[in-house]
């Protein structure tokens, strides 16, 4: 018995001991394309989310009978409302998966299955499926977001998590870029500039543009799974599973990196206190058991639930409201596909600043020029730049949101069960991107621009006034936030 013992305290001073060696590392501890690899998961789930911003209404009139551009909007919700409940399925039902079998082994699952609906979306023969194969894609894309987020939250430098966060959704910019031009180009019509695109490819012998889409789509993910398979495992979830001599390589050559990268390790930190953990416990139990984490739960979740209103109104649904309130289907999708310049220019704001202020405070900063945006693109009438420069602001707005909110939702749960946590509040929080679509995005034509714009935008500013009841996490041991 007093052999066990020993054993057992032996492994616990081991295990603080690495805790506190992760906790020293003063620059990103993997080798650079390891954050491009990353990247990718991230370039190809907003590639997944704003093709069918513009592509969608090609779709519509081609799967659905009597669709039209004026009328698409409408149909439009329940594919996109769908594609959200698959999120929250995926969320909700593989991250635990991640918690029990490890982050890169779920991040390799969630690939494969959202690339499956890309290539299931791409082939679809009729609106129904199309419909289904949207639920398939939004699974793997709700525990992929979890995945990822958490990988990031576990191996960035203590002082750096919201940039290194920042940094890898740089790439989901460069995909929401990529997916709206590539749609622009294959499923509008050729129309002058700046109404439209002189060489826009859609035409009545050309009409599934929008599969070519999805196919390559289903590409990338293929692309994301070779990538995938080189990442190590999260040294932090190996010591939450007692895997010691797992860990310890890894963080061995996690230090190799960093003095190579920026000289010589400092001084170990204080006794890094190791989590109240339970072995073979249940995640789910883990957040709703602890008071502390109950909180958290409902906090986040109504702050991704009422901001995701704006977000996925704006990120799925720009170009159909901008249709429905007067702008011609080729110029509304021009007016997007140069905005979302803004989405680029938001993640590297964020990327060089996110950790200079906590990341609550970076929502309200957020949801002012979301809000400023939305007033310009209402005002700008016929005046095409001012809806350039007003659909750019809009979307370096509500973008410079989503990062830092991952980063605070990573960090607001324990190690045990911290991918379960952010899938809980992301994941149940897709409610409001689905409601931001079937409810509010078609009440923007019984409004005039100014009212349509300003309400779609309210939602965000709701969501930073509740934000500020969440814990303050900049620069802190993930250990000390989430015992």
């Amino acid at each position: 018995m007093s052999t066990q013992v020993h054993s057992e305290e032996t492994g616990e001073i081991e295990a603080r001991n690495l805790l506190a060696r992760l906790d020293r590392l003063n620059a990103w501890p993997l080798p650079y394309i390891y954050l491009i690899i990353l990247g990718v998961g991230f370039l190809f789930t907003f590639f997944d989310i704003f093709d069918i911003n513009v592509s969608f209404i090609q779709t519509c009139a081609a799967l659905k009978p009597g669709c039209t551009p004026e009328t698409a909007l409408s149909s439009l919700s329940l594919p996109v409302f769908l594609n959200l409940a698959g999120y929250v399925v995926g969320a909700l039902i593989l991250t635990p998966m991640s918690d029990r079998i490890g982050r890169r082994n779920m991040l390799l699952i969630t690939m494969v299955i959202t690339g499956l609906g890309s290539l299931y979306t791409a082939l679809t023969p009729d609106y129904a499926n199309f419909i289904a194969a949207r639920i398939v894609t939004g699974i793997g894309i709700g525990a992929d977001m979890a995945v990822i987020n958490t990988y990031i939250g576990e191996t960035a430098p203590v002082k750096a998590r919201a940039r290194f966060t920042s940094m890898v959704f740089v790439m989901s910019a460069v995909g929401a870029f990529v997916a709206i031009w590539l749609a622009l180009i294959l499923t509008t019509p050729s129309s002058p500039w700046p109404t439209g695109l002189p060489f826009a490819m859609a035409s009545k012998t050309f009409g599934n543009g929008w599969r070519y889409v999805y196919g390559i789509g289903a590409l990338l993910a293929v692309f994301g799974v070779l990538l995938r398979i080189e990442l190590p495992e999260s040294p932090r979830w190996l010591i939450g599973q007692n895997k010691i001599d797992r860990a310890r390589t890894i963080v061995e050559r996690m230090e190799a990196v960093v003095l190579k990268r920026s000289g010589p390790l400092g001084p170990l930190p204080d006794v890094v206190p190791l989590e109240d953990k339970q072995k073979d416990t249940n995640p789910y139990a883990e957040i709703f058991r602890n008071p502390r984490y109950v909180r958290r739960f409902f906090v986040l979740v109504l702050v991704w639930i009422v901001s995701y209103v704006t977000v996925y109104a704006f990120g799925a649904g720009f170009t159909s409201i901008l249709t429905t309130i007067h702008y011609p289907p080729p110029e509304a999708g021009v007016i997007v596909a140069v905005g979302v310049i803004g989405f680029i220019i938001g993640t590297i704001i964020t990327s060089l600043w996110g950790d200079s202020i906590e990341r609550k405070y970076w929502l309200p900063i957020s949801a002012a020029i979301t809000l400023v945006g939305g007033i310009l693109v209402a005002e700008a009438g016929t005046h095409i730049i001012m809806s350039f420069i007003g659909s750019g602001v809009v979307f370096v707005g509500f973008n410079m949101w989503v990062s830092p909110t991952y980063a605070l939702s990573a960090e607001s749960f324990p190690s045990r069960a911290r991918t379960t946590g952010f899938g809980l509040v992301d994941g149940c929080g897709h409610i409001g991107g689905g409601i931001g679509l079937l409810v509010i995005a078609p009440l923007a034509p019984k409004m005039s621009s100014l009212s349509a714009l300003l309400f779609i935008c309210g939602f965000l500013i709701v969501g930073a006034l509740l934000v500020q009841l969440a814990p303050a996490t900049r620069g802190r041991d993930l250990e000390e936030v989430s015992p």
